[in-house]
C-alpha cells in the first residue's frame, strides 16, 4: 500500500465499538505494561513483541558499523536483557510507544560496556530470535546503500514490519478461505509499480467482472486497514496513541 493511499483512507475506518469510539481490546504491549511480577501472559507476550520487532533492532546496528555477526549477536543479546530485566519504568517516558521506547533501550544497551557479555549470553544459551531463518539476500536486504543514519534505518524497518505483518496476516485469511491466487493479485493492485496487473486484466483471470474484482479489493483494503490498526494497537499503550503512531508511520514511509 503505498503511502498517499494509507494517508486518505486508514483514519476513516479501524476497529469501532457500538457507540462508534474506537475498541481496544487487550494488546501484547498492554499486557506488558500492566503486568505484575513473572505473570506468563507478560511474558509471552513480551516473547512475541521480539520476535516480531527484531528487524528495526538489527537495522540500527548494521548502520552503526557493527558486522553482521556481531549485529546478530548484539540483537540477540539485547532482547535476552530486555526479556530478564523487565525494566520498563521508562515506558511512560516515551508516550508508551514500544518503538520509541526500545531504541532508547538499544542505545542504553550499547553504551553499557558490558554489552559484549550479554551478546554472549543469548538468553541463557537460546538464541530467542531465528536470525538464521533468513535467507543470504535478506542479510544484503538489511543493509541500504543509501547514506540513512541508524535511527532513520530503525523507523523505516519498524514502519515496514508493522505494515509486512499485518498483510501477512490478511494473507492467513484468504488462505484459510482458499482464495490464496485471489489475494496475491490484490496485493498487486496496493503499488503502483510498472508491470501490476489492471482490475480488467484480474477480473478475466478469475471469470469475474472487473465492478466485481473493484469490491473484492474495497473489502481487500477495508480489512488491511483494520488489520494494520490492530497491529498497531499492540505497540501503543492507550487507545489514543493508534492514530498519532499510525501518522508517525505513514511519514516515515513518505520520507
Amino acid at each position: 500500500m503505498s503511502a498517499d493511499d494509507e494517508g486518505t483512507s486508514l483514519g476513516a475506518t479501524g476497529l469501532r465499538a457500538p457507540n462508534g469510539a474506537v475498541a481496544f481490546a487487550t494488546t501484547h504491549w498492554s499486557v506488558v505494561l500492566e503486568a505484575q511480577g513473572d505473570s506468563p501472559a507478560a511474558q509471552e507476550a513480551l516473547e512475541k513483541l521480539c520476535r516480531t520487532y527484531w528487524r528495526p533492532i538489527y537495522g540500527f546496528l548494521r548502520r552503526q558499523g557493527f558486522g553482521q555477526q556481531e549485529a546478530e549477536d548484539l540483537t540477540q543479546g539485547f532482547f535476552a536483557l530486555f526479556l530478564e530485566r523487565r525494566d520498563l519504568s521508562a515506558v511512560r517516558k516515551e508516550k508508551g510507544r514500544l518503538r520509541s521506547y526500545l531504541l532508547s533501550a538499544l542505545k542504553h544497551f550499547l553504551a553499557d560496556e558490558r554489552r559484549r557479555a550479554m551478546a554472549i549470553k543469548r538468553g541463557k544459551g537460546e538464541r530467542l530470535i531465528p536470525l538464521e531463518a533468513l535467507r543470504s539476500d535478506e542479510w544484503m536486504d538489511m543493509e541500504p546503500a543509501d547514506p540513512l543514519t541508524a535511527e532513520r534505518i530503525y523507523e523505516r524497518r519498524w514502519a515496514a514490519t508493522v505494515l509486512d505483518h499485518a498483510l501477512n496476516l490478511l494473507k492467513d485469511e484468504y488462505a484459510a478461505a482458499a482464495n490464496a491466487a485471489l489475494f496475491d493479485s490484490l496485493t498487486q493492485l496496493l503499488t503502483d509499480e510498472p508491470g501490476a496487473p489492471s482490475r480488467a486484466e484480474i477480473a478475466a483471470q478469475f471469470g469475474m467482472t472487473e465492478n466485481a474484482i473493484a469490491q473484492a479489493f474495497h473489502r481487500f483494503r477495508q480489512r488491511y486497514q483494520k488489520l494494520l490498526r490492530q497491529e498497531i494497537a499492540h505497540t501503543v499503550a492507550t487507545p489514543g496513541d493508534v492514530d498519532d503512531e499510525l501518522r508517525q508511520l505513514i511519514a516515515v514511509l513518505r520520507a
